[in-house]
């Protein structure tokens, strides 16, 4: 019998998280909607909650093809300058 490790040799890559925003008032959101069933339906009453209780305004929805994969980092780029923050996730 012969044992593998489940590990990577692949450097790994130094990632930051966004700043926290410092307030959600009137801020502008972005929906990433992944291609799957009710995925921009499920986002946007999401999104309509910010609005009714931050005063949010919805400016910005991208779609990606891969529900599995990253976004491509030009739709990522695109859409950054037009918004606040966005809202992803899985819409079965």
């Amino acid at each position: 019998m012969q044992l593998y490790a489940p590990t990577s040799t692949t450097a790994t890559k130094k990632r930051t998280r966004a700043p926290k925003l410092a307030k959600l008032d009137g801020a502008r959101i972005g929906i990433l909607e992944n291609g799957k069933l009710n995925a921009e339906e499920m986002l946007n009453e999401v999104a309509q909650l910010f609005v009714q209780r931050h005063g949010c305004t919805i400016v910005k929805l991208a779609s990606k093809k891969n529900a599995s994969a990253p976004a491509p980092a030009n739709t990522l780029t695109q859409v950054a300058p037009e918004v606040d923050f966005l809202i992803t996730g899985l819409g079965d």
